[in-house]
């Protein structure tokens, strides 16, 4: 019975272990992975290793787990650029309102974020993009009419940003 226990339990480990691998969404693979090192520490136990067991719950679970979250959720945004008095960083007129929840509906399908940096002018704006301080710039419209206009730098961001309907174009750098 016991044999049966523990060998139920090991088979556990490569099928916890192929779950973390195929998590699209970072944090339930960080779910995942507590599995996965909670399910190693009951066999380093089960085995007789208490201090191999402890050590696996201690560091390889709770603190790889604190700070793989620290990493992915400071990982996971856009910076945007705009000028600084742009109606975009108060969302106050309905284009720029329109542009963000455009934007952050886009991003959210990936978990990501949108922040917004303000720039002086224009040529800090385009700097910003060229020095890669920001992903995206959104240069203002033309009339009131007419809609912004993003240009970024990360292709896989314009697939992004053209899948929510929204025009930008890739800088190259």
């Amino acid at each position: 019975m016991e044999e049966t226990l523990l060998l139920v339990i090991a088979l556990l480990l490569p099928l916890t272990a192929s779950l973390v691998v195929t998590q699209t969404n970072p944090y339930h693979a960080l779910v995942m992975r507590g599995i996965l090192g909670t399910i190693a520490a009951l066999i380093y136990a089960l085995f007789g290793a208490a201090d191999v067991a402890l050590t696996e719950a201690l560091v390889g679970t709770m603190l790889s787990i604190t700070l793989y979250a620290i990493a992915v959720r400071s990982s996971l945004s856009m910076r945007l650029g705009v000028l600084e008095g742009s109606p975009v960083l108060e969302a106050s007129t309905s284009a720029a309102r329109q542009l963000l929840q455009q934007m952050r509906q886009g991003l959210q399908r990936y978990h990501m974020r949108l922040e917004l940096a303000a720039y002086g002018s224009s040529e800090a704006l385009v700097a910003a993009l060229r020095s890669r301080e920001v992903h995206t710039i959104a240069l203002e419209p033309a009339g009131e009419a007419a809609e912004y206009r993003l240009v970024t730098r990360v292709p896989r961001l314009q697939a992004i940003l053209a899948q929510q309907a929204l025009a930008a174009e890739v800088m190259a750098t």
